[in-house]
């Protein structure tokens, strides 16, 4: 029941999400890890079909992680508590499949996207892309209050750092991470990261190209646009044309974790130094390649 599901949201997802760095901020660059949580709430775990193992195959795990050095480093970091599979904050707000409801869905809901049809709504019908989540139909009262618990509070405090990253500095970066699963198959042409920028719509191609550079320079195959161009909150929040530039980042999950066991590789450590590595360049080079913006009144 809807009561249920606010009630256990307040118990087991506060806070639903962490922001870290904002108060020593010193660079208008915001990272977000909005897939990496990992806490399943159990009226969540009590209503699917799957195991919470078995849940875990649409998680990008320990990416905020990977991510740690931000702070140190003068940026934001702001990450999710819960579980994309519970819902997806890279989506509409309201982009609900049509399948996994019972009854007719209002007017405001886009039930024709992609991303929807195919399962991967807002709230998510299927994982590892033909697992069914749940038994059977859900309400839609189950759905808005997940939305208004937690997609609309994330959003508006991630489109709260952007905006005072732009009063206080005269510009915003925002770097939108994410992890893929590999491709074995195609491992001699298969990237170990994807950068995503709308192709050109949502970030200065100068900042593009600025982290591709970068990525290759420590050795890594680098992908643009294929097969991630960048999803809704890169889409939503990019806006070049005002001074915020967002940019999707995907990285192969091989290269840091076991994808079965959800185990961190050896390679991990190695991975968050070289990301660390990127944070402090882009904070020292972001200036440049953007035309500059405001230092900080210390």
């Amino acid at each position: 029941m809807p009561q249920d599901e606010a009630l256990c949201i307040a118990a087991e997802l506060d806070p639903p999400f962490t922001i870290l760095g904002a108060q020593s901020q010193r660079a208008p660059i915001v990272f977000n890890s909005p897939h990496s949580g990992r806490v399943y709430p159990s009226v969540f775990l009590a209503a699917s079909r799957l195991s919470a193992q078995a849940l875990r195959k649409s998680e990008d795990a320990y990416v905020e992680q990977l991510l740690n050095a931000v702070p140190a480093h003068g940026a934001v970091l702001m990450h999710a508590h819960f579980p994309r599979a519970y819902v997806d904050i890279n989506r509409e707000p309201y982009e609900l499949d049509p399948l996994l409801f019972s009854g007719r869905l209002p007017d405001f809901v886009n039930s024709q996207s992609l991303r929807a049809i195919g399962g991967l709504g807002t709230i998510a019908r299927i994982v590892n892309e033909k697992e069914e989540i749940y038994p059977g139909p859900l309400a839609l009262d189950t759905a808005l209050v997940r939305i208004e618990n937690l997609y609309k509070p994330y959003h508006a405090a991630l489109g709260d750092l952007l905006q005072t990253s732009r009063a206080r500095f005269g510009a915003a970066f925002l770097f939108d991470c994410h992890s893929m699963p590999s491709q074995q198959a195609e491992r001699g042409g298969w990237p170990d990261f994807v950068l995503g920028d709308r192709f050109g719509a949502s970030c200065a191609p100068e900042i593009t190209r600025l982290v591709m550079a970068l990525l290759k320079g420590l050795g890594y195959r680098v992908g643009l646009n294929k097969p991630y161009a960048g999803g809704y909150i890169t889409e939503h929040f990019g806006k070049p044309q005002q001074g915020v530039h967002a940019l999707q980042i995907e990285v192969d999950r091989s290269i840091y974790m076991n994808e079965e066991t959800f185990e961190k590789t050896p390679a991990f450590e190695g991975l968050q130094r070289d990301m660390s590595h990127l944070v402090s360049t882009l904070v020292q080079e972001l200036p440049r390649w953007s035309g500059g913006y405001k230092v900080a009144a210390e």
